[in-house]
């Protein structure tokens, strides 16, 4: 069954309701085996694309993870990644800024971190998290230090649509540099992230990953939607496009996001580097030297 990647990519310049938009779709497998041979395949293609990228050394593709907790980012990073080779392929988490980045610009600590050419990047959360929670929560913007004119509601939104123009500018930068960006937003329902925190409660080899502070930021849910709604109709562009993805279903959200991978991947057109006239011949003498060297 085709999956119509297009249907979970924001439009640019659309505005976005997240309550439009569904976390569970129609299943893209038959059963649990055949979602492992989807996924199997995808990973197979996958592979040999990241060779050719690397290969080729013309581009490099950075993948940004972002949800609320317990959507599923780090299963989807683990279960569709791992087919690639680990050498072309670099993961960095961000959490709560050092105090050398809060001195910096926001977008200092993970430009850092960019691809190189021929190579994947993945942001598990990224530069996003400061248009996302620190939106949410002030007191982190306060920590930054940076000016803001005034508290009012009209400068608070200028300064939030600044730091979106900010970050488009930086992915058109990255474009035109032959950096692929694509944006992965897990959309869980309120009701499938209490469920899967109870079954973190309930397992004892799963307590470590609740905190008390998830149960915090549950509470700030709609504050969060629509932070993430304002973000991605935003920077949501046709070089660096968000794709909501139905997170309700982890199984369904893995071959959704591994299906959009290898699509912008064929989409770069690329190939082996050709071989000269003259390197042919040198390669043809080092074969005949290889071949009498006994």
């Amino acid at each position: 069954m085709k999956i119509p990647i297009k249907s979970f990519r924001v439009k640019e310049g659309t505005r976005v309701d997240l309550r439009k938009w569904p976390t569970q779709v129609k299943r893209f497998y038959r059963s649990k085996e055949d979602y492992a041979h989807l996924l199997e395949k995808h990973r197979e293609k996958l592979s040999a694309l990241q060779a050719l990228l690397y290969a080729e050394n013309k581009h490099a593709l950075l993948l940004i993870f972002q949800a609320m907790d317990a959507a599923g980012k780090d299963g989807a990073i683990k279960h569709v990644m791992s087919g690639v080779n680990p050498q072309g392929c670099q993961v960095f988490s961000f959490k709560h800024p050092s105090a050398e980045e809060l001195d910096h610009d926001f977008l200092w600590r993970t430009t850092r971190c960019l691809p190189e050419r021929g190579r994947i990047g993945i942001f598990n959360r990224s530069y996003y998290e400061e248009v996302l929670i620190v939106r949410v929560h002030p007191d982190l913007l306060a920590a930054e230090n940076v000016p803001v004119a005034n508290s009012s509601r009209g400068a608070a939104a200028k300064f939030w649509a600044r730091r979106h123009d900010s970050i488009t500018d930086l992915e058109k930068h990255l474009h035109r540099s032959g950096t692929r960006v694509v944006k992965f937003f897990l959309h869980l329902s309120k009701e499938e992230q209490r469920r899967r925190f109870l079954a973190r409660l309930d397992d004892p080899d799963k307590n470590w990953k609740f905190s008390a502070a998830d149960l915090a930021e549950r509470q700030l849910w709609k504050k969060y939607r629509s932070a993430y709604a304002d973000c991605l109709a935003a920077t949501s562009t046709s070089h660096a496009p968000w794709y909501v993805i139905p997170a309700d279903d982890k199984e369904n959200a893995r071959l959704i996001i591994s299906q959009v991978i290898l699509e912008t991947l064929r989409d770069l057109k690329m190939a082996y580097p050709e071989t000269s006239p003259q390197r042919r011949r040198e390669l043809r003498k080092i074969r005949a030297q290889l071949l009498r060297d006994k």
